[in-house]
């Protein structure tokens, strides 16, 4: 197959049938099809309307109209719902007494910053956040993100059919908008597939960075937890001091495997559970591969364990491609240190179809988040997420920026 441009992708491949469930919505979300159409109240809040959505009061800009509840996470709600000014179809999610948990909290700022800086065609947008009334008490946060049609996560669960060429199309997007992130400076640190969301022609988008980190960070907020369990890097997963953007690499290889094999490649129980899988499925690695381990107590237990030979992943993965499976090998170095970067991943043969240097953009420069560093008390970060709403709506009504697209010089 011969294509150059992410343009022709989803004329040559085969759409994606929407499953009978519908979660397009921002990463980490589940969705259910019961009470999931929207009821309006009377709203006492001018400028407001009220709807209620799955037992959630949503308390919205006169200028959106819900469409249906489509998902629930920790985080809040999610309803689709229409742009009436523009007719544009757009997901509103609703943060919940968003500063009753300060940790949640400063996860909200820091998706919201984050967000207004990466400006990708791999990365979900935010489209607006809205401004609570000046009297109105300022407790719930309404994110307005692009709306998708589902997530990894529900394609690998369902009964659609996917070929190579739809393997290839989600590893290329989802590296191609890792090489922008990874290029700001920024370490995603939760890459897993329901954070990976799709429309019906493939489109890919990177979601949910409420963990993500910039690598220029102090280890004392660096080795926090980070990444579900079944998507984490041995380094994390050994307490190293320090790790780099290897960890998103490796989840992504775990992303492909699951792709491949339509399960989970890790599914430990816990962290110990976790670990003996991994050298389970790679082999016990060499002594020079436990270089990089900075605890001895966490050396020591590794080459306690019972010695296993790598075995042939051809044959844990019959279908797969023999190109597909070397990309995967590499990803999966259990040495981060010899693990693929994603710019040689990008140009690995197996996406040579689709790689295209030129269509493959870095970031403006790197991102710097402001207040890692700082204990935030709940008035400087109610301050803190306001202005970011006044900088969401200065920017909505400022011409219209350019999405990453092309290599910057």
């Amino acid at each position: 197959v011969s294509r150059r441009t992410l343009d022709t992708c989803p004329r040559v491949l085969g759409g994606l049938t929407r499953p009978g469930r519908s979660p397009g919505m921002p990463g980490g979300m589940s969705s259910s099809s019961s009470q999931n159409v929207p009821v309006q109240e009377a709203s006492r809040v001018p400028g407001k309307s009220r709807y209620q959505v799955w037992r959630t009061t949503f308390e919205i800009d006169e200028s959106y109209v819900p469409i249906k509840a489509v998902g629930k996470g920790a985080y809040g709600v999610v309803c689709s719902a229409k742009h009436t000014p523009t007719g544009e179809k757009v997901a509103i999610k609703k943060i919940t007494n968003a500063f009753e948990n300060l940790v949640d909290a400063r996860r909200t700022l820091r998706e919201m910053k984050l967000l207004r800086y990466l400006r990708h065609e791999n990365v979900i947008g935010v489209l607006d956040i809205m401004p609570p009334h000046p009297k109105a008490p300022f407790n719930d946060v309404y994110i307005v993100y692009e709306l998708m049609d589902t997530d990894l996560h529900q394609i690998i669960r369902s009964s659609q059919p996917l070929t190579d060429e739809h393997f290839q199309y989600f590893m290329y997007q989802t590296l191609r908008g890792l090489k922008y992130v990874h290029s700001a400076g920024v370490l995603h640190r939760d890459l897993k597939p329901s954070n990976l969301l799709l429309n019906a022609s493939c489109d890919l988008k990177i979601a949910d960075f409420g963990l993500a980190r910039t690598s220029t960070e102090s280890n004392a907020f660096m080795t926090e937890y980070v990444v579900t369990r079944w998507y984490r890097a041995p380094e994390l997963l050994l307490s190293c001091d320090s790790y780099s953007a290897g960890i998103d690499v490796w989840s992504v290889g775990c992303i492909l495997a699951e792709l491949l094999a339509r399960k989970p490649l890790f599914p430990g129980k816990d962290y110990i559970d976790q670990l003996k899988l991994i050298i389970r499925t790679l082999g016990t690695p060499s002594d020079e591969e436990l270089g990089f381990i900075t605890a001895p107590k966490a050396r020591t237990y590794i080459r306690g364990l019972a010695a296993v030979q790598k075995p042939d992943f051809r044959a844990s993965f019959p279908d797969a491609s023999k190109q597909a499976l070397d990309l995967m090998e590499r990803m999966l170095q259990f040495d981060p240190r010899r693990r693929i970067s994603v710019d040689d991943a990008l140009r690995h043969p197996w996406l040579a179809a689709l790689h295209d240097e030129a269509a493959e953009p870095v970031a403006r420069g790197a991102f710097k988040f402001d207040f890692e560093d700082q204990e935030l008390d709940e008035p400087t970060l109610r301050s803190m997420v306001l202005d970011e709403v006044a900088r969401y709506r200065q920017r909505k009504q400022a011409p219209k920026e350019t999405v990453a697209v092309h290599a910057t010089a």
